[in-house]
């Protein structure tokens, strides 16, 4: 019987990353001087996100209008593409890349599953051999254009599960999955986490198990 594909799922910022990625990637794209220009528009937002009083979709897709909103796709991308060469490996975390390297080299099919956009995800994953990312996505007009929407939901949370679910789609029916292991650092890492054998929350600056069902497909 063949051995089944064993899966291990990463989140991206604050996981593999010391913190969260979109700002500096905004920072990076836009130039520090529009970047600070942009940010008190922002305010309000943040601070009803902070407050609960703002959903955490509605929160990032108006700070995508006002900072990359009417920007060219192709354009975006290059930046993408550019940040991931140049900007991001500055904020890796050590004990995360670790843990990826470690699976990488047992063999392990290794995914990054993030709220993230794919602009830079996909170009970085790329680079450092993950098999595939499940993320968030801007929209795009006939023109294409971005509005600073999302296309479909924001890869976050209690959303994790179901775009998992989906990118397993595509595998084969007859070929055998294991969803091995899982890494997070929030609370909001939890769903995923309850999908594999093994999940890992970091805790203290290292990755500890927590209790989790036992999933394959």
């Amino acid at each position: 019987m063949t051995a089944p594909q064993r899966i291990v799922l990463f989140d991206f910022d604050g996981t593999l990353t010391r913190r969260d990625t979109l700002f500096p990637f905004l920072r990076f794209t836009l130039g520090t001087p529009r970047f600070l220009a942009s940010l008190p528009g922002c305010l309000p937002t943040l601070a009803g996100f902070a407050r609960g009083r703002i959903a955490n979709q509605v929160a990032k897709e108006a700070v995508l209008q006002r900072t990359i909103g009417g920007a060219s796709l192709d354009d975006l991308q290059a930046r993408g593409r550019a940040f991931a060469d140049r900007g991001l490996d500055r904020l890796l975390r050590p004990v995360g890349m670790e843990r990826l390297n470690h699976h990488q080299a047992a063999g392990d099919t290794c995914v990054l599953v993030s709220a993230s956009l794919d602009l830079w995800l996909r170009p970085w994953a790329e680079r450092h051999g993950l098999a595939d990312v499940i993320c968030s996505r801007l929209a795009v007009d006939d023109h294409g254009r971005v509005s600073g929407h999302l296309d479909g939901t924001n890869c976050q949370g209690a959303a994790k599960p179901a775009a998992i679910a989906s990118w397993l789609g595509r595998f084969d029916p007859d070929t055998p999955v294991d969803l091995y292991a899982a890494y997070g650092d929030t609370a909001g890492d939890e769903p995923m986490l309850q999908m594999v054998t093994t999940g890992y929350r970091l805790r203290g600056g290292r990755f500890e198990p927590v209790q989790t069902g036992t999933s394959s497909a």
